[in-house]
């Protein structure tokens, strides 16, 4: 129940508004005088108004706490399933509609992506990592050089186990665009931990130009097999297949703005 503006509604008493800030009511004490004006207008019952209070600072606290985890994942784009065209995916119809109902995160597997660029790889796991958001799951998002980095950042002081824990607080942890470029020691290392840290404990999703069997032309051969047999062992991979939609897209013309 929405309150309706008003430009006379008087301000709250400041024992009132003191009280509703002790108490980290913002979103409440926000629209609290407008709401109480509407409440006298209409004639509403105390109960009315208590409820119509409540139910803002919950809806207001749900929309920070989307906000805040939204931020925290770290996301590329902001792409969601909104402007997603499954029909346009390669990935079978069935299996986007199975992982789009996140059973699979609740059950620690994991997802790959693999196929040629452009195929929407990367997009699809945004949109998966974004609806997870919505449904209150935290979300982590990496590039594999991403991971190269903590490892060298944290090796000196021999903290990478912790980093890769505090990582693991996520739900779901996605590395995206493996197999785009040569995959140096450090990166294969932070690969290798996550998918050791994660492995029956979180779900991780990857994207990937190769099939994970593969991995072995990107980083020591021994290194691949372990990484690979614990990431597969409880994985639903999916292989997108066809021509790049973006260039596709961008040879129809479309999301290109005109320069006339």
């Amino acid at each position: 129940m929405s309150p309706v503006q008003s430009q006379q509604a008087p301000a709250l008493s400041a024992e009132v508004e003191a009280l509703m800030r002790q108490l980290k009511m913002p979103h409440a004490r926000a629209v609290a005088p407008e709401l109480i004006a509407t409440a006298k207008a209409q004639r509403w019952e105390p109960s009315e108004v208590i409820k119509a209070l409540f139910t803002e600072e919950v809806a207001g606290r749900a929309r920070s706490m989307l906000a805040t985890r939204r931020k925290a994942a770290g996301f590329p784009t902001g792409k969601t399933f909104a402007s997603w065209d499954e029909g346009l995916s390669s990935i079978p119809l069935p299996t986007q509609q199975a992982l789009r109902t996140l059973e699979w995160v609740d059950r620690r597997e994991n997802v790959v992506v693999c196929g040629p660029s452009g195929t929407g790889k990367t997009f699809f796991l945004e949109a998966l990592g974004q609806h997870a958001v919505e449904e209150g799951l935290r979300v982590a998002w990496f590039r594999l050089e991403d991971l190269g980095a903590l490892v060298r950042a944290h090796r000196a002081d021999d903290s990478v186990g912790k980093v890769v824990a505090r990582v693991l607080r996520a739900d779901m942890i996605v590395v995206d665009d493996i197999g785009l470029l040569e995959v140096g020691a450090d990166a294969a290392e932070g690969l290798y931990r996550l998918v050791d840290a994660a492995y029956e404990k979180r779900s991780i999703a990857i994207s990937s130009n190769l099939h994970p069997a593969g991995f072995d032309e990107l980083m020591p051969k021994t290194l691949a097999t372990a990484t690979v047999d614990r990431l597969l062992h409880h994985a639903h991979v999916c292989q997108t297949t066809g021509d790049s939609i973006r260039l596709t897209q961008a040879l129809a013309g479309k999301g290109v703005m005109s320069m006339s």
